[in-house]
């Protein structure tokens, strides 16, 4: 690709991808997903999830990410996938949480917060395709 570099000193400024981790929570048989209240697509349905800080763990990075968006702590049971795609400059690490503790609520990016059966999921309404490619993968390792 196509970078800057500085004529003086050499210096390559890069465009590295940004890393987002998230989660699929496993609650009362169902999964969390959140309705966004802030853009992009605000008003459709995502994952727990968001930036990984630099230096910090990915595991860890959804851990928080959930915590903060619908006030629930989890457990990583496993890595489901890792997703990108042509001229995004987002790389999602998505994982199967279980439930731990908490009451689950509507943080502040979120509107809404709700559990939803596979047959419930809103897919006309997901947010994002690294959300609608993580869920029909869940689906699809759980049977």
């Amino acid at each position: 690709p196509q970078r800057l570099v500085c004529s003086r000193c050499d210096f390559v400024f890069y465009l590295d991808p940004k890393l987002v981790a998230c989660s699929i929570v496993e609650m009362k048989g169902r999964i969390v997903l959140l309705k966004r209240d802030i853009n992009p697509q605000k008003g459709k349905w995502v994952l727990p999830g968001g930036y990984v800080d630099r230096g910090e763990v990915v595991t860890a990075a959804a851990l928080r990410e959930t915590e903060e968006e619908c006030g629930l702590r989890t457990r990583i049971k496993k890595l489901l996938g890792v997703y990108s795609y042509p001229g995004q400059p987002g790389v999602v690490v998505v994982y199967v949480a279980e439930y731990v503790s908490g009451d689950l609520v509507a943080a502040d990016e979120s509107q809404d917060a709700g559990l939803y059966l596979e047959e419930e999921i809103p897919w006309k309404d997901l947010a994002f395709q690294s959300t609608v490619d993580a869920l029909k993968d869940y689906i699809k390792q759980r049977r």
